[in-house]
């Protein structure tokens, strides 16, 4: 039902915030401090916050990379022109209109694909400005609801109020404004992703429930 392609579009983009936490706690593991005591203090403090600096941009790199890997893939996946990639620039927003594209050579069973096939160019446009719509309303609430499950938690683990942890929240409002944001351009495109594969699951069960039924 699903190309290779696709699934390693998926994998990817998966990947990111594995390799950026992965990166930000060996980045946040290495002290220069450490080099205290010893003979040659400057050297060994230098060294050490130059790893500690490669170790940040190889994260970043390897970001940026994982990023053009599953745009690459996703046009991969639809038989669309590298031409397109460029697009990958402009982050969420370039995504999105990657997810635009026709499949030039669809799966046989992708039901997904047959139905904006088959959608004149008005229903077409209204469809993908719905969609739009849909999937940031949704990723907005799903961050809303994980920060509100991380306060009640930190707040069950910690003895502290709910309030009290919401002010110190407020206190640096920039960051965590900015933390929350990539989390929900995050989301949008991981539930466009998922979202042709949610499409075709659900529209497969009906088969499915009539083959259980008749074996």
């Amino acid at each position: 039902m699903f190309k290779k392609h696709y699934i390693l579009a998926i994998v990817s983009f998966l990947s990111i915030p594995v390799i950026s936490i992965a990166g930000v706690m060996l980045f946040n593991a290495i002290n220069p401090e450490i080099a205290a005591g010893h003979s040659d203090y400057e050297r060994n403090y230098r060294l050490l916050q130059q790893a500690k600096n490669l170790f940040l941009l190889a994260t970043l790199l390897a970001t940026v990379g994982l990023w053009l890997l599953t745009c690459f893939f996703l046009l991969k996946s639809r038989g669309q022109s590298n031409g397109w990639l460029p697009l990958a620039i402009l982050g969420t927003f370039g995504f999105i209109v990657l997810t635009m594209l026709g499949d030039k050579a669809p799966a046989h069973r992708d039901l997904y694909q047959q139905f904006v096939r088959k959608l004149k160019i008005h229903l077409r446009v209204a469809y993908e400005l719905c969609l739009f719509m849909a999937v940031w309303v949704i990723a907005f609430q799903t961050m809303v609801l994980k920060r509100d499950l991380m306060i009640a938690h930190q707040a069950a683990v910690t003895g502290r109020s709910i309030a009290q942890i919401i002010d110190e929240q407020n206190a640096s409002s920039g960051m965590w404004a900015f933390s929350e944001g990539l989390e929900i351009l995050y989301l949008v495109v991981l539930f466009y992703l998922l979202w042709p594969i949610c499409f075709n699951l659900v529209g497969r069960l009906p088969k499915y429930r009539a083959s259980s039924r008749n074996p």
